[in-house]
């Protein structure tokens, strides 16, 4: 059986295994005690296995004396801007589940929670519904106190005016782009034909429907996208937009059918709003431990401050209202605009990407092509033992001529390089991230982590 992880965000595991609707009601059930009173959105990706988990947290969510403002098949950050922008019989929403197993396979569903302010529950929230889950803590009220279900009758426009509020819709409507779209039969297609149509786009869209029967493997690498990359040069396209299941995340192939990946997707798009947008040398941007340099690197051109926080998507929000920054983001696919929400979202990746090209008058190709060039390097390895703290000290007195950040694990710096070692939330291993000017040198310096792993065996 596979182990249900959980997290503060949310809880994720194998349908009819470690997730069972008991389990989703359950932990449904812990979440409305730990919200203020108020309706709760609910939405879910395209996964066959989520309108039967809506029901279970449905009814759950009614049991507990809650309306519910049903969002259906909807984007994860869609879900972050329903929570803050609807309300149900003049009271605000209180909070909202996303059903959802982001890029993991079809045997997988999850719940990701966000709070009131429509951002994904910081630690202390999620510790609070994790806590109750597992001490198995719930109300139910009597039947003359149940919530009800309220459908959503347009979930998407809202978003969809955000979105288009944040780039020149009028140059990119002239640039005419041909797009192809890549929803892979997940929670994106609906929200991306209206955007790229209001865009004046070519639209060539596959996997529309939210089936959850993906074409091909749901994250949106390199290995798993080579169909797609073949697509977008045989039709003439401008870009190709892939996203992954829930819509949160967006790689990018160029117009010869060039993978340009995720960690590009928050540069062009960081470059964009540098570019495009006023700014002023107070500024801040900010972005994980974990993501490359690139957008370091631009911010510095502008002068404009980076800040890293710790990985993960609360951890990059909460840096971002804590600092009152521009933007930010993380290097898997996923800016965060605060214009738009404080929640990763493909959908404004799409739409600043194909203003950066109308801007500069510039084939993606040329455009990630001008990025500041890092090689990254990822590696991970068992963790057998309660030595990862001794392995951290270890790393840090080898390499005692970098700026050391443990916030983190432990993040060695240098001027032209840098080293992430840290334990994984949801697995028994540690990770090796390093990003240098060449791969040989990326390389280097997670094999040089990895031998003080072996050196503690």
């Amino acid at each position: 059986m596979s182990e249900l992880i959980i997290s503060v965000s949310g809880l994720r595991g194998v349908v009819g295994q470690s997730l069972s609707p008991d389990v989703a009601m359950s932990f449904a059930s812990a979440f409305c005690t730990a919200i203020p009173e108020g309706p709760v959105v609910i939405g879910r990706d395209g996964r066959e296995s989520g309108p039967m988990l809506c029901s279970a947290i449905s009814a759950a969510v009614t049991a507990s004396g809650r309306d519910i403002i049903d969002a259906g098949p909807v984007a994860t950050p869609t879900i972050g801007v329903l929570v803050r922008t609807r309300t149900w019989k003049d009271q605000p929403v209180a909070g909202g589940i996303q059903i959802s197993a982001s890029h993991n396979p079809p045997p997988y569903n999850g719940m990701k929670l966000f709070g009131a302010d429509g951002r994904v529950l910081d630690a202390e929230l999620g510790k609070r519904v994790r806590d109750d889950y597992l001490a198995k803590r719930h109300h139910y009220v009597q039947y003359d106190q149940l919530g009800q279900v309220h459908l959503d009758q347009d979930p998407h426009a809202t978003h969809l005016d955000l979105v288009l509020s944040t780039v020149d819709v009028e140059a990119i409507r002239r640039s005419g782009f041909r797009v192809l779209l890549d929803s892979n039969h997940g929670a994106g297609g609906a929200l991306g034909r209206r955007l790229l149509a209001e865009l004046g786009c070519d639209v060539i869209l596959l996997g529309e429907e939210p089936t959850g029967q993906f074409s091909h493997v749901p994250e949106p690498t390199a290995d798993n996208l080579t169909d797609i990359a073949t697509q977008v040069s045989s039709a003439n396209a401008d870009v190709g937009f892939c996203q992954d299941p829930d819509a949160d995340r967006l790689a990018l192939i160029d117009e010869t059918g060039r993978y340009i990946g995720e960690e590009c997707t928050l540069a062009l798009c960081v470059t964009r709003k540098l570019q495009c947008d006023r700014t002023s040398p107070d500024d801040v941007i900010a972005i994980n431990a974990a993501t490359s340099s690139m957008s370091v690197a631009i911010a510095a051109a502008h002068q404009v401050r980076t800040i890293r926080t710790a990985v993960g998507e609360a951890n990059v929000c909460g840096g971002m209202i804590e600092n009152d920054a521009i933007y930010g983001g993380e290097g898997n696919g996923g800016p965060i605009d605060p214009r738009v929400g404080y929640v990763r979202d493909s959908f404004v990746a799409m739409a600043q990407v194909l203003d950066l090209m109308a801007a500069t008058n510039k084939p993606l190709s040329v455009l990630a092509g001008e990025l500041p060039k890092f090689a990254m390097q990822k590696d991970k390895a068992e963790l057998t033992d309660d030595s990862l703290d001794e392995i951290l000290e270890r790393l840090a007195n080898r390499f005692s001529d970098a700026e050391v950040d443990r916030s983190d694990g432990l993040r060695l710096q240098w001027p032209d390089r840098w080293l992430l070692v840290r334990g994984s939330n949801t697995e028994p291993i540690i990770r090796f991230i390093a990003e240098a000017e060449t791969p040989e040198e990326a390389q280097r310096l997670c094999q040089l982590a990895k031998g003080q792993l072996n050196a503690s065996r």
